[in-house]
């Protein structure tokens, strides 16, 4: 818990890429907060620098698949800072997310990335992902 604050202005870099977010720290933070009180809806993996700072995160979010007849995992809000990119770290972290998927018995891992982040698209088909026909939509409830 004493990483939330790293955690939320992390996000906040991410949230500012991301075409269909806007950064708000004290929704971030709550967010935060609800993932790491419950392990049953996910967990945070984080990725420290060398000075013990945190340099980037991701979270692994619980679900049911009927498809599948199991657990399945979102992995949510990847970021490593800047500063960090291109070292491994986001390798690291995408590793690391879809290690504790499978020890948890998951039976997918489902992301999202932004339309026209291409960069972003290689990075996680590098990691074994693929592209899905299904279409995400959305709307919101608050």
């Amino acid at each position: 818990m004493e990483d939330i604050p790293s955690l939320a202005s992390l996000l906040g870099q991410l949230f500012e890429q991301e075409a269909e977010f806007t950064a708000d720290y004290d929704l971030q933070k709550s967010g935060l907060e609800m993932i790491l009180s419950n392990p049953n809806v996910g967990e945070i993996m984080v990725a420290e620098g060398p000075e013990g700072q945190v340099i980037g995160m991701v979270s692994l979010l619980f679900t049911i698949s009927t498809a599948l007849g199991g657990k399945a995992a979102l992995l949510e809000d990847m970021i490593v800072h800047p500063d960090f990119r291109g070292k491994g770290c986001g390798s690291l972290l995408v590793g690391a997310a879809m290690k504790l998927a499978r020890t948890q018995g998951c039976k997918r891992i489902t992301l999202l990335t932004d339309f026209n982040d291409l960069a972003a698209e290689k990075f996680y088909q590098k990691h074994g992902f693929k592209l899905s026909p299904m279409v995400p939509l959305r709307q919101l409830l608050g």
